[in-house]
């Protein structure tokens, strides 16, 4: 390959580089060394972060340049996106987060053609398309050479690898194999960045709506029960008996709507990071969790003529806890040993303090859940797949709300079954002022 920038206003150059082995020979003892520690970095599985750091720190010394930048394809290759940038000069202007369209740039034919960009005239080139913004911003920087290499994964380009200088006709052909070099032990670091990043992102906006729309949904509902029930009392009028069964009905499906916002709420503040846990010492746990909780399910039990065997202690339980996250987790398991347990069967619930701490143990007879399907309990939206659970109405939030909350409290939680004839769920707190 013959290295030549072509003359005129442009002065810009898409070239072929070298084969990765060939351009590896050509390099100094020096550079060869900066590729072999890439690769040891990449390999070692350290952050983006810390290998570009460490490129940024080991290209200075031995070729032109003031600056190194990382970005990423988005919207299906219609849009670049700034991701990492680093200079040794400030103010740096364009950053993360800088973004604009492929369409119509001399970057889209850096795609195109899976080839290295150089420009070694940016004002030349700034003269010549003053229409980009981004070279606009980098000469405003004091920037006058840039080199761009595509970022390829399995023959798929993923972003750009950039490096500049604020001297002009700064690079040539070895400083164009030498990054291209650079770039292809890159590229599957970035691969790895670039999805954990769009996962991550996908999650926050996952749970902001789940948040969302759940506080959006549970007014207007809460109203309608609360109308339909002033209706049922005959605040305005007598109703017939059909009409007070209607109603009734809507009742029940409006309060049923109601419980799974108040998970869907509850699973968002805890995703968020908004729902963390106030750990109390000495709190009494039978008054001030597990007695009220009862009180929740209590119209439930009796709803499925259910006997219950309440074990627990008359006297106060102490342990380490926040009451309002302990509640929401009793709830829960009550409430799925009536949802799951059999009509006019059993639940029975215990507690016990020892030197571990206290124990509260939730069973009931049912259809329990096969060996095979344990491994589901307690993952978010997972569900056991047996025809006589999947009968029964339920989203797979509860269990993993409980999951969280006890892992926030130091604690444990397991289940254990017997299909066909029961199903049990314990969890255990540390004692307090125990150290978790």
């Amino acid at each position: 390959m013959e290295f030549a920038v072509p003359a005129g206003p442009s002065s810009i150059a898409y070239l072929d580089a070298a084969d990765p082995k060939v351009a590896y020979a050509a390099c100094s003892e020096d550079e060869r060394r900066i590729l072999d520690r890439i690769n040891q970095k990449v390999a070692a599985a350290e952050s983006l972060e810390d290998i570009m750091n460490f490129v940024f720190d080991a290209i200075r010394p031995i070729s032109p340049c003031d600056r190194v930048g990382l970005a990423f394809l988005e919207e299906n290759r219609a849009r670049v996106a700034a991701h990492w940038a680093r200079a040794d000069y400030e103010p740096m202007l364009l950053t993360k987060g800088y973004a604009e369209d492929l369409h119509g740039s001399s970057l889209e034919t850096v795609l195109e053609r899976g080839v290295p960009r150089v420009i070694n005239d940016l004002d030349a080139y700034l003269d010549a398309h003053p229409e980009s913004r981004s070279t606009r911003i980098i000469v405003r920087e004091g920037v006058q050479s840039s080199m761009t290499c595509p970022l390829i994964v399995e023959g798929r380009p993923v972003g750009f690898l950039f490096r500049s200088s604020r001297l002009k006709n700064a690079y040539d052909e070895h400083q164009v194999n030498m990054q291209t070099a650079i770039a292809e032990r890159l590229s599957q670091a970035v691969e790895k960045t670039l999805r954990i990043e769009q996962l991550a992102a996908a999650n926050r906006a996952y749970t902001e709506t789940l948040g969302f729309v759940s506080h959006e949904l549970r007014s207007p509902l809460a109203a309608i029960v609360m109308n339909a029930q002033a209706l049922t009392g005959g605040y305005l009028g007598p109703l017939t008996d059909p009409q007070r069964d209607r109603i009734g009905r809507m009742v029940v499906k409006a309060n049923y709507l109601l419980e799974l916002i108040e998970e869907f709420m509850t699973l968002s503040g805890l995703e968020g990071g908004e729902l963390e846990a106030c750990i109390a010492a000495d709190v009494d746990f039978v008054g001030t969790v597990l007695n009220p909780a009862l009180d929740i399910i209590e119209e439930a039990l009796k709803a499925k003529r259910m006997t219950l065997t309440w074990n627990v202690p008359k006297a106060p339980v102490p342990a380490a806890c926040d009451p309002r996250l302990m509640k929401i987790v009793v709830v829960n398991l009550l409430g799925n040993a009536v949802k799951y347990g059999d009509e006019e069967g059993e639940v029975r619930v215990s507690a016990t303090a020892s030197e571990a701490g206290i124990e509260v143990k939730v069973w009931n007879s049912g259809p329990g859940f096969p060996e095979t399907e344990h491994h589901k309990l307690f993952r978010r939206f997972s569900r056991v797949n047996t025809p006589e659970l999947m009968k029964r109405k339920g989203t797979g939030i509860g269990l993993f709300t409980c999951w969280r909350i006890i892992q926030l409290h130091g604690g444990r939680i397991w289940a254990d079954s017997r299909e066909g004839e029961w199903a049990e769920f314990t969890f255990r707190l540390p004692e307090p002022g125990t150290k978790r």
